[in-house]
């Protein structure tokens, strides 16, 4: 029998050349995706990592060497490839996780400041609070919260000292 017409189990595959190398890595594939999937247990991501092992087993003929298994030489690099990226995965997940907990954290922190700022705002008197509010953090003018609460500039411009006053007081 010559090459062409022969088939070895996939268990015995020895390549000789890189077309019979890329028709024997093929040969291999459902073995490979058998192994991935015990590896993985999950079908997607097992198919990606047995094109990634795919992959590199073609970007690396060079380095099989004829005479020694091939499919020695594919789940090996399955196998490396699953470590990989296990070991990337934890990276990522160590890095997410603490970037998780820093956001957290601030928005803790930033919730317990609105709270406290909120607080400190309901313990001024009515009026401080209305003036602080209309040209603090609603950003108008002393002219125009005076209009809105019908009272002149200068008692605007008082009472909006006095509440900032009253809060600093306050403030811890």
């Amino acid at each position: 029998m010559d090459k062409a017409t022969s088939h070895t189990p996939a268990s015995q595959l020895q390549a000789e050349d890189p077309p019979d190398l890329r028709r024997d890595i093929a040969s291999l594939l459902p073995e490979l995706r058998a192994y991935a999937r015990f590896l993985v247990r999950d079908r997607s991501k097992s198919d990606d990592l047995v094109q990634d092992t795919v992959v590199r087993a073609l970007a690396s003929m060079a380095q099989f060497r004829p005479g020694t298994s091939l499919k020695s030489w594919a789940f090996t690099i399955l196998r490396n490839a699953f470590y990989e990226q296990t070991r990337r995965r934890r990276r990522e997940d160590a890095a997410m996780a603490l970037h998780a907990q820093t956001a957290s954290e601030a928005v803790q922190a930033y919730h317990g400041e609105m709270t406290d700022l909120s607080q400190l705002l309901w313990s001024l008197p009515p009026l401080l609070r209305e003036a602080l509010v209309l040209v603090g953090a609603q950003e108008m003018t002393h002219e125009e919260a005076a209009a809105i609460c019908g009272v002149p500039v200068g008692t605007m411009r008082a009472r909006v000292s006095r509440a900032r006053r009253q809060l600093s007081a306050l403030a811890p």
